[in-house]
């Protein structure tokens, strides 16, 4: 892996998107946003879209967009048919492609060294444990094996990878050395991933079998982090309300209004678009382009302001900040518990996911005095994630440093 990597505390709007190619894959996390889909072959979104419709979608993303980079997810990515082609494409436009995966196809090195010659920039691996329990919460045997042998193979041939980890109950005890296995592998980044029940996970899917309370998670997740900023890697957790941990730690905290400024997360303006069903199933041609404002617009939340999508004191950072309160309180459920209503931080933090909430109740949340951290409430979601050191690629460091 190179060693020459650039960081910045500087925090710009992402301009990276993301594609669902469709809910075919070949493993069966029991956490996973799509189980249904993924199980169900007639689901509309199962299958794979054709090569052409998601090249389409690509330079859409270019183009109109402005994106600069894309995630690839599935499903499973590395099983798409005409994946290489997909991903050449990608590079050549000027969008620099990177596979959210399992890497269990890379366990062989042609594969691995295929991907890397299309132009795939990294891949974001999802180590979700480690040994017998990886095997056990993805649902096939020997798929830890396969994966480590996968990045051995990326080390070997100096593709970048980061790391996706899932903060389920039975991945707690494997966190550090999650933490430790990022380091040897040089990792760019780590990433924690909270309880959040998207899609699928919305219909009451998870159990307390798998979903940990935040005061069991911390401890765990503390030790994790330490290990990796010891070695200077990026780590990054979202999800997690603000006061669950210590205030040097909330530099690396990043939930609906923090996400627009990390350069690996996703652009709500084309990931409003993006996320459109016509643009994640296999038959059908794509809806009409859709600004952010409009997307905005078609919430309860904005319908009602007055010349929204012509208000001209609304700036692009606060359309951002708009679709985060959005996503959070509209799509997601996040509610603010007694606790955040005194809280100095009650305008940047998401609050409460009312499923969290429904499992565990609120009695977690500590309201944290202001004026402890800067005179009067903390408005600007940037206020902790500014002294962030994180990685900036070579083709982004034109514009992001």
């Amino acid at each position: 892996m190179s060693t020459s990597i650039q960081k910045t505390t500087r925090r710009v709007l992402t301009k990276r998107g993301v594609i669902w190619l469709g809910q075919t894959c070949n493993l069966r996390c029991r956490f996973c946003y799509f189980q249904t889909r993924i199980e169900a072959k007639d689901h509309p979104e199962h299958p794979f879209m054709s090569l052409d419709k998601a090249k389409s979608i690509f330079d859409i993303l270019r183009n109109h967009y402005g994106n600069n980079a894309i995630d690839i997810q599935g499903g499973e990515p590395t099983i798409f048919p005409g994946i290489e082609e997909l991903c050449s494409h990608s590079a050549k436009i000027g969008l620099l492609p990177t596979l959210i995966t399992n890497a269990l196809v890379l366990a062989k090195r042609d594969a691995c060294q295929r991907l890397k010659d299309s132009g795939v920039r990294d891949l974001l691996v999802s180590v979700h444990g480690l040994g017998a329990n990886y095997d056990d919460v993805v649902g096939v045997p020997g798929a830890h094996k396969l994966q480590m042998q996968a990045l051995d193979n990326c080390v070997a041939i100096g593709m970048p990878v980061r790391f996706n980890c899932v903060l389920t109950k039975s991945s707690l005890p494997h966190l550090a050395d999650v933490a430790r296995l990022a380091v040897s592998v040089g990792a760019r980044a780590v990433n924690f991933i909270a309880f959040n029940p998207f899609e699928d996970q919305q219909k009451g899917e998870r159990s307390l079998d798998d979903v940990a309370a935040y005061s069991e998670v911390a401890p765990p997740l503390l030790a994790a982090m330490d290990v990796l900023r010891g070695a200077d890697i990026e780590v990054n957790v979202r999800y997690f309300p603000l006061c669950q941990v210590p205030e040097d730690y909330r530099q690396h905290l990043y939930n609906f209004q923090q996400l627009p400024y990390d350069l690996h997360e996703w652009d709500y303006a084309s990931w409003s678009f993006t996320d459109m069903k016509p643009q994640r199933m296999r038959e059908g041609g794509l809806s009409p382009l859709i600004s952010l404002r409009e997307a905005n617009f078609r919430s309860p939340m904005y319908k009602s302001w007055p010349n929204y999508l012509a208000d001209p004191a609304i700036s692009v950072d606060d359309e951002y900040r708009h679709s985060a309160l959005i996503r959070s309180r509209e799509h997601c459920g996040y509610r603010e518990t007694p606790a955040c209503a005194a809280c100095g931080m009650r305008q940047i933090c998401d609050g409460f996911h009312g499923d969290y909430a429904a499992f565990f109740g609120t009695d977690e949340a500590q309201a944290i005095a202001s004026a402890a951290v800067v005179p009067g409430p903390i408005v600007d979601p940037r206020h902790y994630i500014n002294a962030q050191r994180k990685v900036v690629e070579p083709e982004d460091a034109a514009w992001a440093l």
